[in-house]
């Protein structure tokens, strides 16, 4: 139960023009639903929360939300009292450090996020909330811009404009037609190999012949460099017709075609809370009021967690190899 404090708490500094900015994806994000800012905003917090409440509930989103950069602009309060204050936030239900998984592969990499709500949620809230960006998350592969406060609504689509004709300028009777079209990735692979080899030389007439041949290769979810590296491998010293011996290689150095992979449903984004205090990650329902188990029995007793019996008994067997190690012999 919060007690209510009667003193005044100073008044959180304005918020600076230059306040660092968190990187897309990182930093503040503002919670939805929630009640409009008024004066007796976070009056049940000691005078040090309250402040530090204040300051952050301004902040942008997208704000670095780091203790160091807080510390910077929060002048009366050191580092450790700003991380005191945070996880004393984060147990008012003000406010809950995640990590998650984005991306995919070796792409995969972990945004960090510190969601915020002015008006304090319980445990319950917290989890269902955060759930739910765990779903959004598994149906958006990148990291999403600053959230927006309530569901999104499409819209309907828009209409498609007509395009008036267009009229088509008069050619010369003698003008050749414009060449339009842009050649495959076959085609230029071929054409790039007289550049690389000067004894490989193709002619257009060549290229084109040989195109539907490289296209097999292509279709067979080989890549231009691998073609081009199979091409040009251990050619010999004279080569007399370039096109014949790139004919004779595309046709017997044609790669199997592998079978169709069946369709993997897409990775699944985990979103973890951090403890407020030490930053360990856990499932939401496992770190009540933010903070992990020990970290929570700390708050709760006002102290240390004390060891269990397995961790003194393997103090007391460490310290007793120690005096025997340095018993004189």
């Amino acid at each position: 139960m919060v007690t209510q404090h009667h003193s005044s708490a100073l008044p959180a500094p304005a918020v600076s023009a230059a306040y660092p900015m968190a990187k897309p994806g990182y930093g503040k994000r503002t919670a939805p639903g929630q009640q409009a800012r008024a004066r007796d905003d976070f009056a049940l917090l000691p005078a040090r929360e309250r402040y530090v409440a204040g300051f952050v509930d301004h902040l942008p989103d997208g704000a670095a939300m780091s203790v160091k950069q807080l510390a910077k602009q929060l002048p009366l309060y050191g580092q450790q009292a700003i991380s005191t204050a945070l996880k004393a936030l984060s147990v008012a239900g003000h406010l809950r450090r995640v990590r998650c998984a984005v991306g995919a592969g070796d792409e995969t990499r972990w945004v960090f996020r510190t969601f915020w709500s002015r008006t304090a949620r319980d445990n319950e809230w917290w989890a269902t909330y955060l759930a739910t960006e765990t779903a959004s998350q598994v149906a958006a592969p990148a990291p999403p811009p600053a959230r927006a406060e309530g569901p999104a609504v499409a819209g309907p689509a828009p209409e498609p404009t007509a395009v008036p004709p267009q009229r088509t300028p008069p050619q010369a009777p003698d003008a050749e037609p414009t060449q339009t079209t842009t050649p495959s990735p076959a085609y230029l692979a071929l054409a790039q190999l007289g550049r690389n080899d000067h004894r490989l030389g193709l002619s257009a007439d060549d290229c084109t012949t040989l195109e539907p041949l490289a296209t097999q290769w292509l279709d067979r979810g080989v890549t231009t460099d691998y073609l081009t590296s199979t091409l040009t491998a251990g050619l010999p010293a004279q080569i007399d017709s370039p096109s014949g011996l790139i004919r004779r290689r595309l046709i017997d150095k044609l790669p199997p075609q592998l079978p169709a992979t069946p369709n993997t449903p897409p990775p699944t984004r985990r979103l973890l809370v951090e403890c407020t205090d030490c930053g360990r990650p856990g499932q939401p329902e496992a770190l009540p009021d933010g903070l992990c188990r020990p970290c929570h029995t700390t708050h709760s007793a006002g102290g240390r967690p004390s060891p269990d019996a397995t961790q003194i008994a393997a103090v007391k067997a460490h310290m007793a190899n120690l005096r025997d190690l340095l018993k004189p012999v």
